[in-house]
């Protein structure tokens, strides 16, 4: 490791001290682009939010609404370049990451923030083994010599459930199952104790079992450490019992954004109730057709003018193609972005524009 390395990484440290309760993250009128031959895409549109240490924050969605792209950009790992435009603020601990210069944002990473990726196969090097996974930023963020290195590899790794993990840290990614590929990823994420950990799918092709066992997992971790965790997820049990607050995502905006329990048991937006409403549940007799989401997503090239759900919503009106809401506050239930919020879980869309 370099002095200066050092230098910024000390100084990163010294200035986290822990804070329960206090706001780690506030993520400002976000707007990340992606310039392609067809015209600008607007992936993240004006996303504002926060989250505190030792909170977990839910992330939902559609395929294609900008999760990931918004966790990617509250890491700093999508910045203003050639081919993107981000414009915004991300203040972690006080810090803005995109005005950061790529040393220093290196330096956050893994000691302050770090991520879980969706695919544990493509997040590891299948040339080299898990142990060196480990080590390398430990040896880089932390400065520590090769074998204490190989022990606290080793102890992230019985952390995280692996047995054996003296053995497993010699064998390369392809000799272990894809559940304890997610382990050593998320072994890889906690390695220098982060205050923010964002999780990106983090049981994506992972049975149920396995993906239970995961999410228990970033669970203890997230509470043991107090650590803050966004949970990125299509799975709405999994972000139901285990966050506090919930974004929803559509089109690149956040259309809800509440506490879980407001949520899931009185959701204010058509999209947020048309989500839950499309999760299987027990008891349905079989063969029963599930309800759907009507039409696609909107083409992020030409979105729809005003409310970017308004074409497949039922409560739509005249209003709602001509004028994009705002996400505000609505009867103290959260904020909710829609011209027409839903008074109670099973408001019709007539009553809705009552």
């Amino acid at each position: 490791m370099t002095t200066d390395h050092q230098s910024l990484h000390r100084a990163d440290r010294e200035s986290a001290a822990p804070d329960s309760g206090a706001t780690l993250l506030t993520a400002t009128e976000i707007r990340t682009s992606f310039r392609t031959p067809q015209g600008l895409v607007q992936a993240v549109d004006g996303v504002s939010l926060s989250l505190s240490a030792g909170e977990t924050l839910g992330i939902v969605g559609e395929s294609g609404s900008g999760k990931s792209v918004l966790g990617r950009t509250l890491m700093g790992l999508i910045t203003d370049g050639p081919g993107t435009r981000v414009t915004g603020t991300v203040l972690l601990d006080g810090q803005d990451v995109h005005a950061l210069t790529p040393a220093r944002r290196r330096a956050l990473w893994g000691t302050q923030v770090a991520m879980v990726f969706q695919d544990p196969m493509t997040s590891l090097n299948p040339v080299k083994k898990v142990g060196a996974h480990l080590t390398e930023s430990l040896r880089l963020h932390l400065g520590l010599g090769r074998s204490e290195a190989r022990e606290r590899a080793a102890d992230l790794l019985r952390q995280v459930g692996i047995p054996e993990p003296a053995r497993r840290a010699r064998q390369f990614p392809h000799e272990l199952s894809g559940g304890m590929r997610q382990r050593v990823v998320i072994a890889m994420a906690l390695a220098c104790g982060p205050r923010l950990l964002i999780a990106d799918e983090p049981t994506t092709a992972l049975d149920v079992t396995v993906q239970k066992q995961i999410l228990d997992l970033l669970q203890g971790l997230s509470e043991e450490l107090r650590m803050a965790t966004v949970l990125i997820s299509h799975d709405l049990a999994a972000v139901a019992g285990r966050t506090d607050r919930v974004a929803v995502m559509y089109a690149g905006r956040l259309v809800e954004y509440a506490d879980t329990a407001t949520v899931f048991d009185r959701p204010r937006h058509p999209y947020s109730r048309a989500l839950i409403d499309s999760v299987p549940r027990l008891g349905v007799p079989p063969h029963t057709v599930l309800p759907t989401i009507e039409g696609r997503p909107p083409n992020l090239l030409h979105p729809p003018p005003g409310c970017r759900f308004a074409p497949r919503c039922d409560a739509a009106t005249e209003h709602c193609t001509t004028e994009s809401p705002d996400l505000g506050e609505r009867g103290g239930s959260g904020a909710v972005a829609c011209h027409h919020p839903l008074k109670d879980p099973v408001q019709t869309a007539e009553e809705a524009t009552a």
